[in-house]
């Protein structure tokens, strides 16, 4: 494999460092081009430019592979919980039995809020969507866990900021929903898991528990582990850019939620439920809305099909499909909107239009669905993607530090604005 690529501008020739990857993928290193030869490369959405060297997730889009430290997805969400994938996210390796207990053990001990922050919740309208909550929230918290050492310095430091984050937020989030509906705040119980917790936290009323049902359970766990990291996506990328400017571990978290809440970003399956409501109201006719999503520039789309990354099945639908129909099949002729995505998903996938293009359904198509059938309202679905992402956020600004040379994040641009151009005063006489 080469070492070097060579670049030829105005006639003269550069050399450029050539960095390999373990699985194969290599980059060109174009860090000191500027101050070689007074260029910059140009690459709007840097979808071509690494900005990094990364340890913790991998990506084959044209193979369908998704791997978290080197261990394949498909076989994390088997066998793990997502205290485990997370664990594995956090601190490099899976947990021994020891380590996992000491890990829940923690995010037990750590779920409840200071009181002071639950008077947070009621300075926002009834109507604030629970992610602007989440952010606003999870950014406070620096100023009511403040650390003694910089987490990305001191190990002990780093292990417990990082366990008070994945206990609070899930609660913060909890909250959130509470808020936006006007009931009261349900405590975390210490008797139950992550994912059993907050669904109490959610569900559950003064002195009247939600009964949890295990394929919700175990289906949330498989949700969380599907979005626990995905390599340099845009709220990644956020929170690495706002680490870089030693911006606290609480601040760089909340600019990446932000960045999630973004329609395009974190509402993905959002936009597939209001697909479905679309559908419905149009009396149910998915033929008619297939046929219109196939024209050419049609306003009309496929929502939760295909995926930028991946160019054929997306490797974390196929495991969350299982689970979506297990599920589904509990809440049969409860729901038209459910209904009608399994109808959609069969003809879809029969359809020579759509897997020709390989568009097949992704995870946020599936996502979707399992979120409404066990209860989750729709603008809950980027707070449900925020817990599971929290993780791998986590781990990234911490690996982002810990880089070296660490430096401040900073693109360049190519100015296209009015050339030198003179102040014309104001003749204030006139």
């Amino acid at each position: 494999m080469a070492d070097k690529a060579e670049l030829k501008i105005d006639g003269k020739a550069y050399e450029l460092p050539v960095v390999h990857g373990t699985e194969g993928d290599s980059g060109i290193d174009v860090s000191e081009l500027r101050s070689k030869t007074s260029y910059i490369t140009y690459d709007p959405a840097f979808g071509n430019t690494g900005s990094c060297q990364s340890a913790i997730c991998y990506i084959d889009g044209e193979k369908g592979i998704l791997r978290y430290r080197g261990i394949p997805v498909e076989q994390l969400a088997e066998n793990s919980r997502f205290i485990e994938t997370a664990y594995l996210l956090l601190f490099g390796q899976l947990p021994t039995e020891a380590e996992l207990n000491w890990f829940s053990a923690g995010l037990t001990e750590n779920a409840a809020l200071h009181d002071d922050v639950r008077h947070f919740f009621y300075g926002f309208p009834s109507t604030t969507h629970p992610m602007v909550i989440l952010s606003s929230v999870v950014c406070a918290l620096s100023g009511f866990h403040p650390t003694p050492k910089d987490p990305a310095e001191d190990d002990e430091v780093y292990k417990q900021t990082a366990i008070k984050l994945m206990a609070k937020v899930r609660t913060i989030a909890a909250y959130s929903y509470k808020r936006s509906i006007g009931q009261p705040f349900i405590y975390p119980r210490r008797d139950l898991k992550y994912c059993a917790n907050f669904l109490h936290m959610m569900f559950s009323l003064p002195y009247e528990d939600f009964n949890i049902d295990v394929d919700a359970e175990r289906a949330l766990n498989i949700l969380f582990i599907l979005h626990a990291d995905h390599e340099q996506n845009c709220s990644t990328s956020t929170v690495r850019l706002v680490g870089s400017a030693r911006a606290n571990i609480y601040a760089s978290i909340a600019a990446g939620i932000s960045a999630l809440s973004g329609p395009i970003h974190g509402g993905a399956n959002q936009d597939v439920m209001e697909m479905l409501e679309e559908i419905h109201q149009a009396g149910g006719n998915i033929d008619s809305y297939l046929s219109e999503a196939m024209i050419p520039n049609s306003s009309k789309r496929l929502s939760g099909f295909g995926h930028r990354i991946y160019k054929t099945y997306d490797p974390r639908a196929k495991i969350i499909k299982e689970y979506c129909h297990k599920i589904l099949r509990k809440h049969k002729g409860t729901d038209p909107l459910l209904e009608i995505a399994m109808k959609l998903e069969e003809r879809a996938l029969r359809e020579e239009y759509f897997i020709k293009r390989n568009l097949y359904p992704n995870v946020d198509f599936y996502s979707g669905i399992v979120l409404k059938a066990i209860g989750i309202p729709t603008n809950m679905f980027p707070v449900m993607f925020a817990i599971g992402r929290l993780p791998g956020w986590i781990t990234h600004w911490k690996e982002m530090r810990e880089s070296k040379p660490a430096k401040i994040g900073r693109p360049r641009q190519i100015y296209v604005g009015p050339e030198r151009t003179d102040y014309v005063p104001i003749d204030i006489r006139k």
